[in-house]
């Protein structure tokens, strides 16, 4: 018995000529917004410059790709990078010279230290971590 694998299933269906549905989606958003400042405007000439940057946004959701991934998903990843917050492990800090009881210039090593909660936490988290893969059935047969 044989059964047909489907092939080609990352190339999305050319529906409006050679656009597909996205393609064609995107492209009418950058003319749309070309005809509304058009239309406030009045000017073709100030129609294009005040939605030049929606035409080429348009145009580069609908066919710039980097890294052959769509331009849209770099769009949202910078866009969760920009709005989210941040948390910086490693700061450089000035250390200031300890001099030792002879005047001999010593230096002194800064270790982080962690609150009794987030210690507690991570001990918690391994613990439960290391109980569920001792006592699992998935490895006993």
């Amino acid at each position: 018995m044989q059964f047909h694998v489907p092939q080609f299933i990352d190339v999305e269906d050319k529906i409006f000529g050679p656009f597909s549905a996205k393609q064609f989606a995107w492209i009418g958003g950058g003319l749309g917004a070309f005809f509304v400042a058009f239309s406030i405007t009045g000017s073709i000439f100030l129609g294009i410059i005040i939605s030049s940057p929606f035409l080429a946004l348009g145009g580069a959701l609908a066919f710039y790709k980097i890294n052959n991934r769509p331009f849209i998903y770099i769009a949202e990843a910078a866009f969760k990078y920009f709005t989210k917050s941040r948390l910086y492990i490693w700061k450089k800090e000035d250390k200031k010279p300890v001099h030792s009881e002879e005047g001999d210039v010593v230096e002194e090593v800064f270790v982080p230290k962690l609150s009794d909660s987030k210690l507690k936490d991570l001990a918690w988290s391994l613990d439960i971590q290391e109980s569920d893969s001792i006592y699992s059935n998935k490895n006993q047969r």
